[in-house]
């Protein structure tokens, strides 16, 4: 397996888990957010300086992920909010 410093970095899956996965697990919706956004500023803000392009490959990362998590939030509320106007309108027709 080669060395992937963007997507799998070999020193985040000592444990067998990688952190990112512990830390979605523990954190409440709004600070996993949290620690994305801060993660998404670090390495956009320091790779003029630093690692250039490696930093902006992981601040992609992190919003990736990010994006992911709030698109798995949204699709239940809006399948719940389907279901609810299904029973709504159901409750009407056969109210007749």
């Amino acid at each position: 397996m080669s060395h992937d410093p963007v997507n799998s970095p070999s020193h985040y899956t000592r444990g067998g888990i990688e952190t990112i996965e512990y830390l979605e697990a523990k954190l409440s919706d709004e600070e996993f957010a949290g620690y994305c956004r801060g993660n998404i500023l670090k390495y956009i803000s320091r790779a003029p300086d630093k690692n250039g392009l490696e930093d902006f490959r992981k601040a992609r990362w992190y919003l990736n992920r990010l994006i992911e998590r709030l698109e798995r939030q949204v699709e239940p509320h809006e399948d719940t909010k389907k279901a609810i106007r299904r029973a709504i309108l159901s409750r009407y027709n056969h109210a007749d």
